[in-house]
């Protein structure tokens, strides 16, 4: 599967759209994970708990998404873009949706 953010694929031909295609996931993070995470606000540097939920979260959409198109018949998505958003109380859960256009090349 081919997943691309251009809204073509060099040197192949789109034979066929098929539809939009969304991966979402949220996830929630954990009490020890927030306390990490304000030491690290306090003392400076990088949150490398938050940074690896984070690379999962849009990992686990961006494999949502390319299953999504794989069970329409498509071998690729376009356009593909990636949203970050948190929700709920205290901000304490976090949504990642990748979203493209299901194509058929050849």
């Amino acid at each position: 599967m081919i997943v691309s953010t251009t809204p073509s694929i060099e040197g192949k031909k789109i034979v066929e759209y098929k539809q939009i295609v969304f991966g979402e996931v949220i996830v929630g993070v954990n009490f020890v994970k927030d306390f990490a995470a304000g030491l690290t606000n306090i003392f400076g540097g990088r949150s490398s708990s938050y940074e690896q939920e984070l690379i999962d979260a849009r990992v686990n959409a961006l494999r949502e998404m390319e299953e999504r198109a794989r069970d329409l018949g498509a071998n690729a998505v376009v356009g593909v873009d990636i949203d970050y958003e948190v929700l709920g109380a205290n901000n304490g859960m976090l949504m990642v949706t990748a979203s493209g256009t299901a194509v058929l090349i050849e």
